[in-house]
């Protein structure tokens, strides 16, 4: 997948937003929670991050071009050196983890002004 292709799949998700933070930084959210993070800056080491389960976490950052990512690390957030350091199904398939992951964090109140919205 490409920057574009990375953009409008993470878009495509109920309630996505985006924005840019830190001059350089495309960030997408959901009820304002941070769930992926491009980077404008084609030389960063880091292109794409996503939170991911904890459980996968070490398996993926032991994987060439993937990396702990900056800041995030901790929480279990991967940084994609390259966008093809995974194959579109896979990385499709772990963004919408990290958007549920975070969706499901979100307070019962904003999910359930988010239901009355799409009814």
């Amino acid at each position: 997948m490409n920057f574009e292709a990375i953009r409008k799949y993470c878009l495509s998700f109920s309630h996505a937003t985006e924005d840019v933070q830190w001059k350089t930084v495309l960030l997408f959210r959901v009820g304002g929670k941070i769930f992926a993070m491009l980077n404008l800056d084609e030389s960063a080491v880091d292109k794409l991050a996503f939170k991911c389960h904890p459980e996968i976490y070490a398996d993926l950052i032991e994987r060439d071009g993937i990396i702990s990512a900056p800041y995030t690390g901790r929480f279990s957030w991967v940084a994609l050196q390259r966008f093809d350091a995974l194959k579109a199904e896979e990385l499709k398939s772990l963004l919408e983890d990290s958007y549920q992951i975070i969706f499901n964090k979100l307070p019962k109140k904003l999910k359930m002004q988010f239901a009355r919205e799409v009814s």
